[in-house]
């Protein structure tokens, strides 16, 4: 999930509405039966890379990043539980008691339980990306599929929100993506899916509804594949 969504209509931190939008939906498709894992970015908060920019140590931005998923982490498992969900809280980065440190088989009991399943931090390591760790996660819990809800709808031949002749993929495959030089994820997340098989669907989660609507069948997003 991005962590840039959190802002919602207010443009920085953490919008209640968008972040209750998300409890909804993660619940819904809990209560449809299915396991559920998220890794979430901090971009509304500190991104890395920016801060690398900005003149920051590299190590030391990532890891004020890691910190950012922390927070929104713990935004999004708070909503959660007020709405009745149960949440387990991992963290890539040993921080008891914010979390426990993170296992795929505790993730993995978790789920089975039909709790939600949040990883923080990243892969808990500098020069990688949420995407990244995403993947990482997705494979390491033996997801059937990589959901990746942003802000755009799927995968476009440009970026939608610049350039109005972008047209979008309902299906495309990780070579072509990495061939174009698609912004779907980075490419060692592109690369991680596609050296172990993790299909990825992009879609809009910032439209409320568009998880299940999704997980019914409906055409939505994008599907990245083999």
């Amino acid at each position: 999930m991005s962590g840039e969504s959190l802002m919602g209509a207010q443009g920085h931190g953490i919008d209640r509405e968008r972040l209750d939008s998300y409890a909804r939906q993660i619940k819904e498709a809990v209560c449809k039966g299915v396991e559920v894992a998220i890794v979430i970015g901090g971009g509304n908060i500190f991104r890395g890379l920016s801060g690398a920019a900005s003149g920051y140590d590299r190590v030391k931005g990532d890891q004020m990043g890691m910190l950012a998923t922390v927070i929104n982490s713990l935004a999004l498992s708070s909503a959660l539980e007020a709405i009745g969900q149960g949440v387990d809280l991992f963290t890539a980065v040993p921080m008891f008691p914010i979390g426990q440190p993170y296992s795929k088989w505790k993730a993995i009991e978790a789920m089975k339980e039909g709790k939600v399943a949040i990883i923080a931090c990243g892969t808990g390591s500098p020069y990688f990306t949420t995407d990244t760790g995403s993947a990482l996660r997705a494979i390491e819990t033996e997801a059937d599929v990589m959901l990746k809800g942003t802000r755009v709808d799927g995968v476009y031949t440009a970026d939608p929100e610049k350039d109005p002749t972008a047209t979008k993929f309902s299906d495309i495959s990780y070579d072509e993506v990495m061939a174009r030089g698609l912004k779907v994820m980075d490419l060692t997340a592109t690369a991680l899916c596609k050296e172990n098989g993790m299909p990825i669907y992009v879609f809009n989660m910032d439209k409320e509804g568009n998880l299940n609507r999704m997980l019914d069948g409906e055409d939505i997003g994008t599907f990245v594949h083999a």
